[in-house]
């Protein structure tokens, strides 16, 4: 795997890991680092098969990426604990791994990482045959003319992000081909579902193993009424992570780092440097 990390600040200040989410990419951080306060070594990878990272990659099981995240971790500091902050995948990557390598991690910030709805075993036969007959097609992503266009999409999503500010996410988001034609940065083989369900108990046996203090936080305006979150309690999102504690954001949705960064940055450190 060829993975591209993003840093930011003097390598000899404190080391603090950001992980982005599904289809984002490690330089859309922007906005939060720049409001950070403090002295930081800021590192942001781009997971594999997302932004400038390998595509195409073997695999994409979700146990892939906590043996990439170690294996980043053993270059930035082999020997010292670190500081995580993930959103949504990078934080349910990070949730777990801080379970697996309780050792390695001094605090954990989990930005809505909630955890996917339970697998029920019935539906394995069927989820096993659509994968296989879906991988006889090439999946495919939307593409666009314009750069202007995918802003304009990403801004019906996060409407509180500036024409400015939407337009440096799809130019992080995306690249324009020899034959002008604008693709996202996104290997299409994520489009194919998890063949594996997803087995909640796992993951919460992970989390309960997590010895760092953990802040979780949540958008004040994230929809829990939406077919994709109907599953998860709004008052108690948080899962069982011993030693928890919890901020909402307000005025945002699930992509806090863009919505509002400052606010965000602010929490962050205010848990970082309790």
């Amino acid at each position: 795997m060829q993975y591209n990390i993003n840093e930011w600040g003097n390598p000899d200040a404190p080391l603090l890991v950001l992980l982005h989410g599904f289809a984002d990419a490690g330089a859309c951080f922007q906005f939060v680092v720049d409001e950070l306060q403090k002295d930081w070594f800021v590192i942001a990878p781009d997971w594999r098969g997302f932004g400038d990272s390998t595509h195409r990659a073997t695999s994409y099981w979700f146990p892939d990426y906590l043996a990439d995240l170690d294996a980043i971790l053993e270059v930035y500091s082999p020997s010292e604990k670190v500081r995580l902050v993930g959103h949504s995948m990078g934080a349910n990557i990070s949730a777990m791994y801080s379970g697996v390598f309780p050792e390695r991690v001094e605090a954990f910030v989990n930005i809505e990482g909630f955890g996917l709805r339970d697998g029920d075993p019935s539906d394995s036969p069927g989820r096993l045959r659509q994968w296989i007959e879906s991988s006889r097609r090439d999946p495919v992503y939307s593409n666009y003319r314009y750069f202007d266009e995918l802003a304009s999409r990403i801004r019906r999503r996060s409407p509180r992000l500036s024409e400015e500010r939407a337009l440096y996410v799809a130019e992080q988001w995306a690249t324009r081909g020899r034959d002008g034609v604008i693709r996202l940065k996104v290997d299409p083989a994520h489009k194919l579902r998890n063949p594996v369900l997803y087995r909640r108990m796992e993951a919460e046996a992970c989390w309960s193993r997590v010895e760092a203090p953990v802040l979780f936080v949540i958008g004040g305006e994230t929809d829990f009424n939406s077919p994709d979150m109907r599953w998860v309690d709004p008052e108690a999102p948080c899962g069982n992570f011993p030693n928890l504690t919890r901020v909402t954001i307000p005025d945002a949705r699930h992509m806090v780092h863009l919505e509002q960064p400052e606010l965000l940055a602010q929490a962050i450190e205010d848990f970082l440097t309790y």
